[in-house]
């Protein structure tokens, strides 16, 4: 059976897009399922941010398929680990939990590389391209701890 990790931020358009697509090129796809959502649905059916799009092309991997979508309660019955990218984010997700297994399930993602420290993962949208480069170094950091932690290389 496979693992099965969800990505999410605010807009699903610039943290969790690249969370996803960097996590993907460091998973075994036989082992696991990869996926990103957004808290708020400003964006649902958008491909990610030209600026996620033109930092993760800098580094080989191509987000441009991925489509925005709206995080949902179902989320928690269909995936094992949910990873949120600050924590607003993180409250958001936790208030939709309808029990304590749920609540299990969320993490903030760079506690990953600063254990307990909950460190957000800076939202880059209104800032320049050296904040998707920040950002983009953080996750791979970050999803390297993952699919190590995790075995699903």
């Amino acid at each position: 059976m496979k693992t099965k990790i969800l990505m999410v931020c605010l807009g699903n358009i610039c943290r969790s897009p690249l969370a996803e697509g960097i996590l993907k090129s460091k998973t075994d796809p036989q082992k696991v399922y990869i996926d990103s959502a957004g808290t708020g649905g400003y964006h649902v059916g958008c491909a990610p941010d030209e600026r996620s799009i033109a930092v993760a092309k800098k580094y080989n991997l191509d987000i441009t398929a991925q489509k925005c979508r709206k995080f949902d309660v179902s989320d928690f019955e269909e995936f094992d680990h949910i990873f949120v990218m600050d924590n607003y984010n993180y409250r958001d997700v936790l208030s939709l939990a309808e029990d304590e297994d749920d609540k299990q399930k969320v993490h903030l993602i760079l506690n990953e590389i600063f254990p307990g420290e909950n460190v957000d993962v800076p939202d880059p949208y209104h800032g320049g391209e050296q904040g998707f480069e920040n950002i983009y170094l953080m996750l791979e950091e970050a999803c390297e701890k993952i699919a190590q932690r995790l075995d699903l290389k």
